[in-house]
């Protein structure tokens, strides 16, 4: 029998998505200690599984294996499109499970895409094999085409630069009882139609906080200084974002975003993916007051949801 566990990310945003430029998105993200997907698996004949996504990706997986089936059982899973990553945590760890129960390497990088995974973004991905703080290089921006690529038809951003998250950083996480973000083909248009007219001169902003700001932030363990530059990227992503999703940040995430980032607990707050989580960054010693603010700040939107404190993790998936 294999287990596979796997956590959340964060995704603070993109370096670019104008056309004008050489390189196309590249993504900055956080590797999460919680929440977690935990699958095990069998050998088997055939596939069988009595969790319809899980039982889809172990399909694919054994494909791309070359292995007969799995008996797989999903023991926890992300809450769905809410911009923890659900979907490319899920995928990959059925897909290292089903490779472990075989006795393979699941070579998560190469046969991600072919798990239809790290198209754009390379920080689920990043995440699962090892955590930490992570920017990708993102794709050549002559690589963008109008139409969707077939499945498998890309490879997953490098890594770029990958830090240590200090462990007695915490991260606040406001989950509000809206909507789920975008996913599947309703992102793609969106995405893509974000690009086709985005402005560059925000990707020229941005590029001086990744490398004035977050990088030395997370390089020195400085938790102020990093939450104010990813908030800050955040800001500028929801510019190339604010016709698609109604504003900077997606209705009622705005008004949460506000209120965690008035905070002293808080150092900065924004939004993950395409929400609706939010996020705040915090300390281990401020953790507690910064969870109190971020179930008021729902309490104050009028919100229903959930709100959790995650440490980092600095490692990748644990396969046994």
């Amino acid at each position: 029998m294999a287990r596979v566990s796997a956590s959340g990310r964060l995704h603070f945003g993109f370096q670019n998505l104008s056309l004008a430029h050489e390189r196309l998105y590249g993504s900055l993200g956080v590797a999460l200690d919680s929440p977690r997907v935990v699958v095990e698996a069998d050998p088997a004949e055939s596939v069988r599984c009595d969790h319809e996504r899980g039982r889809a990706y172990a399909e694919r997986a054994t494909e791309l294996l070359g292995v007969s089936g799995v008996e797989l059982s999903v023991e926890r899973t992300l809450p769905r499109h809410v911009g923890l990553g659900s979907g490319t945590q899920l995928s990959l760890a059925v897909l290292a499970a089903v490779a472990s129960a075989h006795d393979r390497d699941p070579h998560v990088r190469e046969r991600a895409p072919g798990l239809d995974r790290g198209g754009r973004s390379g920080i689920g991905v990043a995440a699962f094999e090892s955590g930490g703080f992570v920017l990708d290089a993102g794709h050549p921006t002559e690589r963008f085409t109008s139409d969707r690529p077939d499945r498998g038809a890309w490879s997953v951003p490098s890594v770029a630069a990958r830090h240590e998250v200090p462990d007695d950083w915490r991260f606040v996480v406001a989950l509000p009882d809206v909507e789920p973000g975008r996913s599947g083909t309703e992102e793609e248009d969106s995405m893509r139609s974000v690009v086709e007219r985005a402005d560059p001169t925000i990707a020229d902003e941005i590029a001086a906080v990744v490398t004035r700001r977050v990088l030395p932030a997370v390089a020195s363990g400085d938790h102020e200084a990093f939450g104010s530059a990813v908030a800050e990227i955040g800001r500028l992503n929801g510019a190339w974002y604010a016709d698609e999703q109604g504003g900077v940040y997606r209705p009622p995430v705005g008004e949460i975003v506000a209120r965690l980032g008035d905070s002293p607990a808080i150092s900065g707050a924004g939004q993950s993916s395409w929400g609706p989580a939010v996020y705040g960054v915090t300390t281990r010693r401020r953790a507690d007051e910064a969870r109190d603010v971020a179930q008021q700040a729902l309490v104050e939107t009028g919100v229903d949801g959930e709100v959790l404190v995650a440490g980092p993790r600095n490692r990748g998936a644990r396969i046994d």
